[in-house]
């Protein structure tokens, strides 16, 4: 059994893929900046329809399959996510001039059931900008490549006109090739969920460049 993101954290759902990745996720990314100037990155994941079958069968909801949850149930599925295990990092990196950023504790965490899937909610504070003349390099990724994130597009920018947003797509050719290279030939899509797999998935990652007209 393989463990992945806060919310199979809690669940301890087992996921019968046999390839990398076993999970798939849709990431709506927005950068947020409020009226005091402070800054935070707004994520919405919006998973795979075969995860969301699993979260509803573990949990035990949604089983008259009218794809709309009881107030009972909306409560337990928000129970089973309010806490990340503490080794959970988020699958967000926040950077700058080469230097990875702290970011805050999430805020605004909330899961939805919308046509059968599930999408999660939250915001990650940025809270301390070293340059604020510099753009902004947001990655989403899940290092041990288990869940794989899709950046929809575009990426949103609230409460500033003066911001832009591009996307750099990862390498993906590269990426597999690095990965058969540390699994000394094998194939990524042939190691299985409870298999070594090495922590490079940020090598699958596209990079979102935030820039600025002013101070961020």
């Amino acid at each position: 059994m393989r463990f992945v993101l806060p919310l199979l954290a809690a669940l301890a759902v087992p996921l019968s893929a046999t390839a990398h990745p076993h999970v798939f996720v849709q990431a709506q990314v927005t950068v947020v900046f409020d009226e005091a100037g402070d800054m935070g990155i707004k994520l919405d994941w919006q998973y795979d329809d075969l995860f969301s079958l699993l979260v509803t069968t573990d949990l035990g909801i949604d089983m008259d399959g009218d794809l709309v949850l009881t107030a009972d149930e909306q409560a337990l599925l928000e129970s089973q996510i309010a806490a990340w295990p503490p080794e959970y990092a988020g699958d967000l990196e926040v950077a700058q001039g080469g230097a990875v950023l702290a970011l805050g504790e999430k805020q605004d965490h909330s899961m939805t059931y919308v046509e059968g899937l599930f999408v999660e909610t939250h915001l990650r504070p940025v809270p301390d900008l070293p340059d604020r003349a510099s753009p902004l390099q947001i990655r989403v990724y899940d290092p041990s490549f288990y869940t794989a994130y899709d950046l929809r597009r575009p990426v949103l920018i609230e409460g500033r006109d003066d911001c832009s947003a591009e996307i750099i797509p990862a390498d993906i050719d590269a990426a597999y090739a690095l990965a058969e290279s540390l699994l000394d030939g094998q194939s990524a899509e042939d190691v299985g969920p409870d298999d070594y797999f090495p922590a490079i998935g940020d090598a699958f990652a596209d990079t979102i460049v935030v820039t600025c007209a002013g101070p961020l």
